[in-house]
């Protein structure tokens, strides 16, 4: 069973994490539900991790390795920001690291994964194309330029894309 969940979890997890973030930019969850999932999502990393270390030493895996322990310092960095004051400037810079983190580190991974997969090359940089044009899109939203929602909705897809291809193809 930890097998099953650890190789198909990440398919149902991303897209539903991409849609709890839509919903939190628009005002449909709480601050109190961003921070539970914030703990929610360090609980899954860090069980993905310890469960599957070994499996993800070598190739396309041992990129994803590095992308979840970077990213589970970008998560716990998400945690401490609900921990200091919650209106501050630390706390709002600790939010967006943790959210433009999780926008660029998959990307990443997707095009290292591509560069790795000749079989499935032009899926990987294309998802790896639009979480990177959704990351930059939703950062110029944070100066007033672009859309925010635009750029969540093409990490999102972008992400869910690579994903759902890893869970299927392996």
């Amino acid at each position: 069973m930890l097998q099953s969940l650890r190789e198909s979890g990440p398919g149902l997890l991303v897209p539903l994490a991409w849609l709890f973030v839509a919903a939190a930019h628009q005002g449909l969850v709480s601050e109190q539900s961003i921070f539970i999932a914030h703990l929610v999502m360090a609980a899954f990393i860090s069980f993905f991790l310890v469960t599957g270390w070994s499996q993800m030493a070598t190739g396309a895996l041992a990129g994803w390795r590095a992308v979840m322990v970077v990213g589970l310092g970008i998560t716990l960095a998400g945690i401490a920001g609900f921990l200091v004051e919650p209106a501050s400037t630390e706390a709002t810079g600790l939010w967006s690291a943790s959210l433009v983190g999780w926008m660029i580190l998959p990307a990443v991974g997707l095009a290292y994964t591509g560069r790795l997969l000749d079989s499935a090359a032009s899926i990987y940089i294309a998802s790896a194309v639009l979480s990177g044009l959704g990351a930059v899109i939703y950062i110029l939203s944070l100066v007033g330029i672009g859309g925010e929602l635009l750029g969540l909705v093409l990490v999102g897809v972008g992400q869910t894309v690579g994903i759902v291809d890893a869970v299927v193809r392996f």
